[in-house]
């Protein structure tokens, strides 16, 4: 399975994004409003500069205390994140999500975000694809020809 087919089962809900500058406590309620694990920090909402995360805030949170909240969502992004092409193998993106200990990927093509991708979406597209492999054997096994 491939990237872009992950984006069409995903529907139009597009990537949330915020610019820098934005304040973290913003970033906070967007992501509980919206009920999504990151936001794309983009000055334009097409190039990704990086990825806010709830992980990041939460972080924060435990090191600075609430302070945290007021600063801009670039102090704490990851910058320059990972990002990914719509031709990319599922298989291929879980591993480097996996190695990298990441949950999220911006999907790029020709220099602008298309989508975004999350560890969630490739195991539900990598079990659809086991799930219908196993019924293909079974069929093939159990058919009396």
């Amino acid at each position: 399975m491939q990237v872009h087919q992950i984006l069409k089962s995903k529907g139009t809900d597009g990537v949330y994004t915020v610019t820098p500058g934005t304040t973290v406590s913003e970033a906070a309620r967007i992501l509980t409003e919206k009920r999504i694990g990151t936001v794309v920090v983009s000055e334009d909402g097409e190039v990704a500069l990086g990825i806010l995360s709830e992980r990041d805030i939460v972080r924060e949170l435990a090191a600075k205390g609430a302070a945290c909240l007021d600063a801009s969502v670039d102090t704490y992004m990851t910058s320059d994140p990972f990002t990914c092409a719509r031709e990319d193998s599922a298989d291929g993106i879980l591993a480097r999500m996996t190695e990298g200990r990441f949950r999220h990927m911006p999907v790029v093509e020709d220099g602008k975000m298309v989508g975004l991708v999350t560890l969630g979406d490739v195991v539900k597209a990598r079990l659809t694809e086991l799930s219908a492999e196993k019924d293909a054997l079974e069929g093939m096994i159990s058919n009396p020809w």
